[in-house]
């Protein structure tokens, strides 16, 4: 192997990619060491990737950490779907618990039990309520520790993205899920959108040909948010002042790989990465906040476009970009490529598909929705709180997989592999664009796993 290229799939133990890490030099994670001496001594893994199903349920018994703005979200969409009881409220803001509390008993529920004591009341949440899943919509550093509590306790869990922060963390959830033996879902609501389920409908049609590439990342003015005093912004900055590479991969990457069969025939290989200079979010500080304020002096390590290129175990190639601290239009790009034809996501939604479009001129999405819109966003699209219907949906299978025992549509293998990329770029970052391998989380399972079907309401 070149010399060059960081290897963690030899998976001799977790030791190798400490040592790794170390060389990176990618220094502490709002104030947590990146790598940590915790992990030296660890045994290599000896399990094996399980079949995720567990017993239908009639009743899908719910604890929802995190109430704020995304977590009110779906908190609306669950308190819809049939066979949903919300037994238990946590937040570390007492009046957020409270707030939900009385909206359950206005709408004829029953009050759920409320968990307000701090920041791992979630553990206390878990250790006492009878519950079948766990939802955590928290600032990211939290996501693992509350899926790994919830899954300990033997509850299935569903994480908002990103699932994980470090490469440790992705294997925390792979090992606790297959020690458990419970879901443990990344809640990627993009795979879910209109265009998206088009998309991954004409891949399965074979009206594509052959996936070669795509160009996918999240393209989002956010200086606005990450400087506020609330919600994301009382955390969200934290990240950009300690890390350097692509923060937030999922919301492009998670669509992407299920089109290109990422766990289920094909996985990632090896990524390179580097970002820009960091200029966004000074400029921002000095044009809107006074010297005495703070945020007016911070420095921030993150580039502010970043740009991952990750290679397959089958040669197909994928672009990510991460690009959160410049003005501009939002975009996930949404680009897939075969043989017979592309589709584009931004900014307009496009198809080309040879021998049926006109040559080389670009179809406006609309005209292939009348014939192969998916059957999900054809019974259900526009429905419910978040972002334009797709929250809803995603909400929709996760509780309906629960009740009728059916294998999750994104699954734990897929949480840590999307994740997973966070960490990887940064130390690409950090070593000059240096290759760094992809752990392959199912040790193998890749190579025989079914791809994700066209599943119905």
């Amino acid at each position: 192997m070149d010399e060059n290229r960081h290897n963690f799939n030899d998976r001799k133990s977790r030791r190798d990619f400490i040592k790794i890490g170390a060389v990176a030099g990618i220094g502490a994670v709002l104030g947590k060491t990146f790598l940590t001496e915790s992990l030296k001594g660890q045994q290599k893994l000896t399990s094996e990737p399980v079949s995720f199903t567990v017993p239908p349920m009639k009743k899908v018994r719910l604890g929802f950490v995190g109430v704020g703005l995304q977590g009110s979200n779906h908190m609306r969409n669950l308190m819809q779907i049939e066979g949903v009881e919300i037994k238990a409220v946590c937040d570390i803001v007492e009046e957020k618990v409270t707030r939900w509390q009385q909206i359950l008993e206005k709408e004829g529920r029953p009050r759920p039990s409320g968990y307000s004591k701090g920041q791992t009341d979630f553990k206390r949440m878990c250790e006492n309520e009878d519950l079948d899943l766990v939802y955590t919509v928290t600032p990211w550093e939290w996501h693992t520790p509350v899926a790994v509590a919830a899954m300990e306790t033997g509850k299935n869990v569903a994480i908002e993205v990103p699932s994980a922060v470090t490469i440790d963390e992705c294997w925390k959830l792979v090992e606790m899920s297959e020690k458990m033996k419970k879901h443990c879902c990344i809640m990627e609501n993009c795979c879910y959108n209109r265009f998206e389920l088009l998309t991954l409908n004409l891949v399965r049609k074979g009206l594509l040909g052959e996936i070669l590439n795509a160009e996918c990342g999240y393209l989002h003015d956010l200086r606005g948010i990450k400087f506020e005093n609330r919600n994301e912004g009382l955390w969200r900055r934290a990240h950009s002042i300690k890390r350097n590479g692509n923060l937030y991969p999922t919301h492009g990457l998670g669509p992407t790989s299920q089109c290109m069969n990422i766990n289920r025939g094909d996985r990632f290989d090896y990524l390179v990465s580097m970002s820009s200079p960091s200029r966004g979010l000074q400029l921002y500080a000095k044009e809107n906040f006074k010297p005495n304020d703070p945020r007016y002096n911070e420095e921030y390590k993150l580039g502010d476009v970043n740009t991952s290129i990750i290679k397959t175990v089958q040669g197909k190639t994928i672009t990510v970009i991460h690009d959160t601290n410049l003005p501009r239009p939002y975009s996930r790009i949404n680009l897939i490529q075969g043989t017979l034809g592309v589709v584009m996501g931004y900014p307009d939604t496009l198809v080309y598909i040879e021998g049926k479009s006109k040559e080389h001129s670009w179809d406006k999405a609309d005209d292939w929705y009348k014939e192969y819109e998916h059957p999900l966003w054809k019974s259900m699209g526009g429905k419910g709180a978040g972002h334009g219907g797709m929250d809803f949906i995603e909400d929709y299978r996760l509780i309906k997989c629960l009740r009728e025992g059916l294998p999750v549509d994104i699954d734990v293998y897929d949480a840590a592999a999307w994740s997973a990329v966070s960490e990887l770029s940064e130390i690409s970052v950090a070593n000059k664009s240096k290759p760094v391998d992809f752990p392959d989380f199912t040790r193998g399972a890749w190579k025989t796993r079914k791809p994700l079907g066209i599943v119905e309401a």
